[in-house]
């Protein structure tokens, strides 16, 4: 039989509170028995004993305070802002980015855009913020292993996590912590002494000290609504009525819900105040809380609602088995409930927020948005290199001080993604975050696009449109001086008119642009401007413009077709996983895999939570294992191609200007757009939609290419660079036997297989040929070792790290001098910060001297292959300039458009009695653009292929 008196009196308090201190009725108070130091002690657990079951009622109902006249006042609103759960949920959820000086910003961007949807969404007049303390709390004083199987916080966490009470002290947000607290027990506290009973939640009035009541609390429960934010769901208990509600994300860190009294018992059964009950049979593997063992969800659910609180159940089973059983509790689960006694109350208790914390709840004189100074959130936002979300932030700020809507809210989807630049609709118009199309490091997240009469706008191309709208800036001019800033910091991508100004330190305009100007001359950067970017930009405007025909019949038909298969793998999933599931929940699809049918792979990587990942990467290790992962990639497939691509482009189709009713869309054109300065590498950016992304690795994403087709009397015409970027490689080191493949015109990848594989070439098989062409790439990229295996290993044949190492030696021994050139661009970065293309286009790499390692390194990598990757955006650039000015010289802008830019390729829409002309014309063009430049012998070679649609076509011999 457990104790009911405590030995130590402080160790009582610090799980029970002091002395009882502001304890609630329906919050259950334990007496805590530390163990004594035992040599025969394997657990470090404090014994507890309930003293005061909650009654049945929990919560208590409650009606709007009367003003004068008997009218009813509305409620003030106090919003609480778990800070720490929603930047730790931020930090686990969104790519690990950072800002141009390596200082890692992921977690502070999710915590900030969230802090702005707070805002526009909730409209509070108060609010204030809670944090967790780096020190252990007193439930790890009462039980060692509390949270003990979460893995440690890492430097770029942690840092963000100190970074980011800067962000509520710029939103003049107060803070509250406490050693030996958690920030549920800070809000637990604040919710008591705001909305339960303030005079009974302090210390009898004119007592001072912490604990104690402010004046302005006591008699104004009724007035002040509390709503409170988080990242998780342990608030939920809180939750009273509609006057206590949590405003939580449900997935990633852009979809939230509000939950009322109501709401929770949807979701669970029952209300907030079993939900301890619920977590002390059941446990939380994430803190790490037992439960009782043997019992799920499921099961803990019935017993709550058969007989609510854990002291009911247990008094229940203390009048015999029989009661239980005879409520249709199956005897294996009495017999659990008599072993786990302990743990149940055990568990509750750790899993019950604390409300009578010894501190003092301030209220604010005035409404948070008479209060905040939004320059200082400005200024902040500028340093951490938020560019798009000054804006939102000031139409929030601007909408709750008018009491006017906000405007629609464009923030971007915050969840994973393997996406490059997307400002798309539902769900391309949305967005997603923002990668640098060569790899490495993310970039800060972008927002959605504004919506301006019919057609979107990006926010960059929003706020030059309003610039030109709204002053006398002429438009060449201003998209000049924005191409020019983004070649002195490539990280600023597409540049709006606020950033020139930023820059430039002054809202003259002249001033703004000559300081711009100066500074790409003293950066030696003109020749790069003058040649490439600025008569590139009505190049861009043109293919823009123009569109590129879609045959949405075709994608209809694809539609049905893919929809079909999709369905076909959904259910053969679920006949072979024996269960009715949620295929696109991770976890019940890892409880699943996992748990269910007990498949693991070696080396199963794991989330932030723990739990064993799903991600693609980590089920194409489990392939073999099972055929139901062939099924859960194919329906992952499908269901990808299907609301990224072929259920979306669709409705982004303008209409065809010759019919009159706008309905028939079949011959009209997609206008996506291309961003001259959409990347941090110089390559071209696309957005609405993301045509760069479109799949070719696989039948199913090439057929979707199928669809873009041309005018009738047109074909279309793609040319496209060979092994653009090994070329290069050869170019810039010079590498004599990397030259010389080329030269000769022998296959590059069979040729660094037999390096590689130390056979002769003609004994290179497929598969050598095929791993060759990994370790090409791998290196250009900078790829590690331990990557290069992983890259190896999904091929199929698991390889060892020693063997990669081998690998890696063989192809430096047989290449040493572009391994040299690779090691000399990689130190040259570090003493330099920015690496150069063989243009003189510049990257700066200043995250290069991070100290944190895996900024650094990655670091590291974006500058062995900026080189490469932007003199092929130059080459790329430049024969779109010099194509552009063949076809105005020879008069053929009407019969030829450029259509599309797609990574080292253009595609051309030219009428067919031109195709043999033109296409031998524009592919000379393209193989000469380095003509004058050093290039060792090595040729620069472009391929032309012709057909009615970009997904057939065949080669034009040329």
């Amino acid at each position: 039989m457990l104790p009911r008196k405590a030995e130590d009196p402080e160790k009582q308090q610090a799980v029970n509170g002091a002395g009882g201190h502001g304890a609630r009725n329906d919050l259950v108070i334990y007496n805590v028995q530390m163990p004594k130091a035992s040599a025969k002690a394997t657990k470090s657990k404090a014994i507890i004993t309930p003293l005061n079951p909650p009654s049945k009622e929990g919560g208590r109902k409650r009606k709007e305070k009367e003003g004068k006249g008997g009218e009813k006042t509305e409620p003030k609103k106090l919003v609480l802002i778990d800070a720490h759960a929603i930047l730790h949920r931020a930090y686990h959820a969104l790519p690990q980015f950072s800002n141009s000086r390596g200082e890692p910003t992921g977690g502070l961007y999710g915590l900030s855009a969230m802090l702005i949807k707070i805002i526009t969404t909730l409209k509070p007049d108060y609010m204030a913020a809670a944090y967790d303390l780096p020190k252990p709390t007193f439930r790890h004083e009462a039980y060692k292993d509390y949270k003990a199987g979460r893995a440690k916080a890492d430097d770029a966490l942690i840092s963000q996590m100190k970074r980011s009470r800067e962000i509520f002290d710029a939103f003049n947000i107060p803070i509250y912590d406490k050693e030996g607290f958690e920030a549920d027990d800070v809000i637990g506290t604040i919710v008591e002494q705001v909305v339960v009973t303030p005079a009974k939640a302090g210390v009898q009035k004119g007592k001072k000290g912490e604990g104690a009541l402010d004046s302005r609390l006591r008699g104004n429960d009724r007035q002040v609504d509390v709503i409170i934010a988080t990242g998780d769901m342990d608030a939920l208990q809180l939750v009273t009525g509609k006057k206590v509600q949590v405003f939580t994300l449900k997935k990633g860190i852009n979809d939230t819900i509000l939950y009322d009294e109501e709401a929770v018992k949807a979701r669970f059964g029952f209300g907030p105040e079993l939900l301890p009950d619920y977590k002390g049979l059941r446990g939380d593997a994430s803190d790490n809380i037992k439960g009782v063992a043997g019992i799920g969800e499921k099961t803990a659910t019935e017993l709550i609602l058969k007989f609510g609180s854990i002291e009911n159940l247990y008094k229940t089973l203390k009048k015999g088995k029989e009661k239980l059983l005879t409520e249709g509790i199956k005897p294996r689960m009495v017999e659990l409930l008599e072993k786990g006694k302990e743990e149940a109350e055990f568990s509750k208790v750790l899993g019950t927020i604390r409300r009578d914390m010894p501190i003092t709840f301030s209220f604010p004189e005035k409404s948070w948005s008479e209060g905040v100074d939004i320059s200082k959130a400005e200024k902040l936002f500028s340093e951490l290199e938020f560019r798009q979300l000054i804006q939102r932030l000031k139409e929030a700020v601007a909408s709750l001080q008018k009491n006017t809507p906000p405007a629609e809210d464009g923030s971007a989807p915050l969840d994973r993604g393997d996406a490059a630049p997307a400002n798309e609709k539902s769900p391309l118009r949305k967005g997603v975050l923002r990668r640098d199309v060569g790899g490495g490091m993310s970039q800060p997240p972008k927002a959605a696009p504004f919506t301006k009469g019919d057609k979107d706008i990006s926010p960059s191309q929003a706020s030059l449109t309003e610039a030109l709208a709204t002053s006398n800036i002429p438009p060449k001019e201003l998209k000049e001086t924005a191409v020019a800033l983004w070649l002195i910091n490539s990280n600023l991508t597409n540049p709006t008119i606020e950033d020139i100004y930023n820059f430039a330190q002054t809202r003259d305009w002249k001033d703004a642009r000559k300081a711009v100007f100066k500074e790409v001359a003293e950066r030696n950067l003109i020749g790069v401007l003058e040649d490439i970017e600025l008569p590139l930009i009505p190049v861009v405007e043109a293919m823009n413009a123009r569109g590129v025909r879609i045959d949405v019949p075709y994608l209809s038909s694809l539609s049905k077709e893919y929809h079909k298969e999709l369905t076909l793998r959904e259910k053969a999933i679920r006949e072979m996983a024996g269960v009715d599931f949620n295929i696109n929940s991770p976890k019940q699809l890892g409880e699943v895999l996992f748990v269910k049918m007990g498949l693991k792979a070696a080396r199963q990587k794991k989330t932030a939570g723990g739990a064993l990942s799903t991600k693609e990467s980590e089920l194409e290790k489990m392939r073999e294992l099972h055929p139901i992962i062939g099924k859960i990639l194919e329906y992952r497939e499908f269901q990808k191609l299907l609301s990224t691509y072929i259920d979306t482009i669709p409705e982004m189709v303008a209409p065809d200007p010759n019919k009159s009713d706008g309905f028939e869309r079949a011959s009209g054109r997609l206008h996506a757009r291309f961003l001259q300065s959409g990347t941090t590498t110089g390559r071209m950016g696309c957005e609405s939609p993301n045509l760069q992304n479109i799949p070719t690795q696989t039948t199913l994403g090439r057929r979707i290419r199928n669809a873009f087709v041309a005018e009738k009397g047109f074909k279309l015409v793609s040319i496209d660079y060979s092994q653009i970027e090994l070329r290069i490689a050869a170019i810039l080191s010079g590498d004599k036997k990397f030259v010389e493949v080329f030269r000769n015109g022998e296959d590059v990848h069979t040729a660094v297989a037999a390096q590689v594989f130390n056979v002769s070439r003609d004994q290179v098989t497929k598969d050598m040929r095929r791993q060759a062409k990994v370790i090409n790439f791998g290196i250009l990229y900078g790829m590690g070792v331990n990557s290069l295996r992983q890259s190896l290993s999904e091929g199929g044949t698991a390889i060892t790290r020693e063997e990669a190492q081998a690998y890696f030696d063989e192809y430096f021994s047989g290449f040493y001098e572009l391994a040299r050139y690779l090691d000399e661009t990689r130190t040259s970065a570090h003493t330099l910060g920015y690496t150069e293309t063989l243009f003189g286009r510049r990257r700066y790499h200043e995250a290069i001297h991070s100290n944190i390692p895996y900024i650094r390194s990655a670091a590291e990598r974006m500058a062995v292959n900026a080189p490469l990757q932007g003199t092929g955006a130059d080459i790329v650039k430049l024969a779109m300039v010099r194509i552009d000015a063949y076809l105005k010289q020879e008069g053929l802008e009407t019969d030829v458009s450029l259509v599309l830019q797609v990574h080292d390729e253009l595609v051309f829409e030219v009428k067919e009695s031109l195709v043999e002309k033109v296409s031998a014309k524009v592919k000379e063009i393209m193989e000469h653009v380095l003509d004058g430049k050093n290039t060792h012998g090595v040729p620069i070679v472009a391929e032309a292929s012709v057909g009615d649609n970009w997904g057939e076509m065949k080669r034009l011999d040329n």
